[in-house]
């Protein structure tokens, strides 16, 4: 049975990287919510699991397939929430996370930047103008605590935390010129915890116990985190607890 959609809570929504462990979840989560139009953004076609769920397909490689996504979307109305669910940390033999910055590698910190930080701005740059103009509307990125470059005490995976870090620059920008098409307009960094999906999977090791997250809690935790923001939020960082975290 859905759970019964609250009182300012999105009618149409369009999640990006709707296959990963994160994004599939904030699809189901919307849906349970009783969210009447979810589109769901994948690099890869997947079939749509109920009549609310239009999928569509789009690569951050080919910024062509993000603007007809974004004409065709906004041809049926405007969006009340934009999720931007995409995100690299490692991919086998090619990009890991450094620990010194002797392993720091060109084509590595180029495809940390694709896709956690440049890909992501360039779906703003088609997304973000199908927000409402009136009322409350939000875009939110997935980014991580480690991009926070104040709360920086380890050092180490350079890439992922600059390409975060970017992305986090990036949303506050974004957030002051979507003020000016709309002053009700949200826009957001969520830090979703560490989640059990593939990108946590090689560093999940030596967890403190209960730290480790489903993908099922962490969308229930951010869409309750989104929830509960206000016009004066955007341009923040949040974690999935409703903190605010230091850029």
């Amino acid at each position: 049975m859905n759970e019964r959609r609250g009182r300012g809570a999105p009618r149409r929504a369009c999640v990006l990287g709707a296959s990963g462990g994160i994004g599939s979840a904030l699809v189901a989560a919307l849906e349970r919510r009783g969210v009447e139009t979810i589109y769901a953004g994948s690099r890869r076609a997947t079939l749509a699991r109920s009549p609310a769920v239009t999928s569509f397909t789009f690569d951050f490689a080919d910024e062509a397939s993000l603007e007809e996504a974004a004409t065709t979307i906004a041809a049926e109305g405007p969006l009340d929430l934009i999720l931007v669910a995409t995100g690299l940390l490692h991919r086998a033999n090619a990009v890991r996370p450094e620990k010194s910055m002797r392993q720091l590698d060109p084509a590595s910190l180029a495809e940390l930047f694709h896709v956690n930080s440049i890909g992501p701005a360039i779906a703003a740059k088609h997304f973000l103008p199908q927000l409402a103009r009136d009322g409350r509307a939000v875009m939110a990125f997935l980014s991580a605590r480690v991009g926070s470059i104040g709360d920086n005490r380890l050092g180490g995976w350079y890439g992922y935390r600059a390409s975060k870090a970017a992305l986090n620059a990036f949303v506050r920008g974004f957030a002051i010129e979507a003020s000016r098409m709309n002053r009700e307009s949200i826009v957001v960094s969520l830090h979703p915890g560490t989640v059990d999906t593939r990108l946590s999977m090689p560093f999940q090791r030596g967890l403190a116990a209960g730290q480790l997250q489903r993908a099922e809690q962490s969308a229930d935790h951010l869409l309750q985190v989104i929830a509960q923001l206000t016009a004066e939020d955007s341009g923040g960082f949040f974690a999935w607890d409703g903190q605010r975290i230091a850029y």
